[in-house]
């Protein structure tokens, strides 16, 4: 199996290297988190790590597959796992709250990484969600084994995925997804493709390390978060059978759990604003700057800001866990879209405070500003902001309520 597609988890200077010069292909066993408390402490204690090297992959084209090897090695690529698969239960709607602190603390380290790591945790929570018994287990065995997962979604309409009936259940791919983030180093991505006669959108696992999609990296020139790897991806060819069929036609799509998944990207994007607030304080320590009044003053502004985060992310965790989450799904979808757009707000003020703080002189390189500032406005421009927003207005004109 090629080395773009597994992490070894004991990659460090002096590890074993492949002919190619990549890292050597032999995932460590290591015993990893086993609570999600174990599993947010980790993040939380990789964090600074992940920052230091962040500008090291910023980089058009480039991946943090460094960074991933410190993920596996620390067990965070299985702490989305039940923990009878050798996982922290990251994954249980009782632990949405470690969840989301895990990804604010590996966005504080690198919004990259953290992009690709919620769509690792997002397609292993599908599996154990839609999926049967022997498909949870046997893709566990793979995220043990340090293979990377993701969701490709978002295509061109024109150029979209299509299924084709073979005989056998299997099914031939036509068309491409755009956005595919960690194109060429995810070894199982979950892709939606629409079904022959229009039965509806299956949901699927490419077993990208044997059927290998066309990539279009000309697709990926960004603003920022270049080392995601969010290429153009074509499957034009590649076949599936029916073991990776995943749910049922439509499956992906329910609610609550589709759109009530923004909480998760908006607490890697939170971890991003936080990134922004510690290096600014650290900024104007460094330059003796701590007794003037204004950049006291929008300090304090930032902090009330970040705070405001922090209690977003609580009562999206309540809100989330609570019994009544399924069943009320359009509360839950409602309350989800009021996070994302909170958060969105709060990361946008934070960035503009902290501009103001730094001046030009902190927007120079090697300093992260300029580089966090492009990651996060990138990232922050999430489909249908005036729609979600829309939707919460909505909600409330129709008398409804949050609260169950």
């Amino acid at each position: 199996m090629s080395s773009d597609f597994v992490f070894n988890a004991s990659a460090e200077p002096g590890a074993a290297t492949s002919e190619s010069g990549g890292t050597a292909v032999t995932p460590a066993k290591l015993r990893g988190p086993s609570t999600p408390a174990q599993a947010e402490a980790a993040a939380a204690q990789l964090a600074p790590r992940l920052f230091g090297q962040a500008a090291a992959t910023d980089e058009v084209g480039a991946f943090p597959e460094q960074e991933f090897n410190w993920l596996q090695a620390a067990g965070l690529l299985t702490a989305g796992l039940p923990t009878a698969l050798g996982g922290a239960g990251l994954g249980a709607r009782a632990a949405t709250l470690p969840l989301l602190h895990t990804l604010q603390h590996i966005g504080r380290g690198n919004l990259a990484v953290g992009r690709i790591y919620e769509g690792h945790l997002n397609a292993l929570q599908l599996i154990e969600q839609l999926g049967t018994a022997a498909q949870t287990a046997r893709y566990a065995a793979d995220a043990r084994a340090g293979q990377l997962f993701g969701v490709w979604n978002t295509e061109v309409p024109a150029d979209g995925v299509r299924l084709e009936a073979l005989p056998n259940g299997r099914y031939r791919l036509r068309g491409a997804k755009t956005f595919a983030s960690g194109a060429g180093h995810l070894a199982r991505p979950l892709i939606t493709g629409a079904l022959p006669e229009g039965q509806g959108w299956q949901l699927f696992v490419l077993p990208a390390d044997a059927q290998v999609p066309a990539l279009d990296r000309s697709f990926w020139r960004p603003l920022g978060m270049r080392a995601t790897a969010s290429f153009r991806a074509d499957l034009t060819g590649l076949e599936i059978g029916p073991e990776e069929l995943i749910g049922a036609p439509d499956a992906y799509y329910r609610q609550p759990a589709f759109s009530g998944g923004a909480i998760r990207f908006a607490a890697v994007q939170l971890g991003g604003a936080e990134a922004v607030f510690e290096e600014t304080c650290h900024f104007l320590q460094g330059l003796g700057r701590i007794d003037d009044p204004y950049q006291r003053q929008r300090l304090g502004q930032m902090s009330i800001a970040l705070e405001s985060g922090r209690q977003w992310l609580r009562g999206a965790a309540e809100h989330a866990a609570r019994p009544a989450a399924t069943a009320e799904a359009e509360a839950t979808v409602a309350y989800a879209n009021m996070v994302r757009t909170a958060i969105e707000t709060i990361c946008l003020d934070m960035l503009q405070l902290a501009e103001r703080c730094v001046g030009a002189r902190g927007l120079l390189e090697p300093l992260p500003f300029e580089r966090l500032h492009r990651d996060l406005t990138h990232y922050l421009r999430q489909p249908a902001p005036d729609g979600a927003l829309a939707d919460v207005g909505r909600f409330v004109l129709e008398g409804k309520s949050f609260v169950s």
